[in-house]
């Protein structure tokens, strides 16, 4: 049997270009989340049901972008302290955010607070930083009015729409005018 050799070296050549994209299309985005630093401007601060509210929205976002399909980075709280220098220094520096995402091969690293100005709603406010530039590339604020659980997840559940939106765009619906 005779074999076409332009044939075959194209073949190989289309075959070789097909798992390389694929390669670039299925290749999975690394997110390290920090821990969510509070930030209570009211008049009885730091309550333990505001930390307990605090603490727990790390979780719910990480569980969230997991659900999009996308890679979570753990890094330890420790190193978090390590590398930040005061409340807010890891919010108002992404180089140094992002210096601590290369640490643990992470594309991008996600710094949260949550801004309470009042006892009737608070703020999940974050920044995206892609690592490799140290370049903000998403500055989010999603309102939470009152202190419910459920209120929290919902604006945890925003959070992470707007964080796909940002990135791959592959995962998520587009946003409703409610969720701008």
């Amino acid at each position: 049997m005779k074999i076409n050799k332009n044939r075959w070296i194209y073949e190989s050549l289309t075959a070789i270009i097909l798992c390389f994209l694929n390669g670039i299309v299925f290749a999975e985005t690394r997110i390290a989340i920090l821990e969510f630093e509070l930030k209570d401007l009211t008049m009885i601060p730091r309550t333990p049901a505001e930390i307990t509210r605090t603490l727990s929205i790390k979780p719910l976002l990480e569980a969230e972008l997991k659900k999009l399909g996308y890679v979570i980075i753990d890094i330890a709280p420790k190193y978090q302290k390590f590398a930040n220098s005061g409340v807010g220094y890891l919010f108002d520096h992404h180089d140094v955010a992002a210096n601590l995402g290369k640490q643990f091969d992470a594309d991008y690293i996600f710094v949260g607070r949550l801004h309470k100005p009042s006892f009737l709603f608070a703020y999940l406010m974050g920044h995206l930083i892609r690592v490799r530039d140290a370049k903000l590339i998403g500055n989010y604020v999603s309102e939470a009015k009152g202190p419910s659980r459920n209120i929290t997840i919902k604006a945890v559940e925003s959070l992470a729409v707007k964080i796909d939106q940002a990135l791959d765009h592959r995962y998520s619906r587009p946003l409703s005018s409610k969720q701008r």
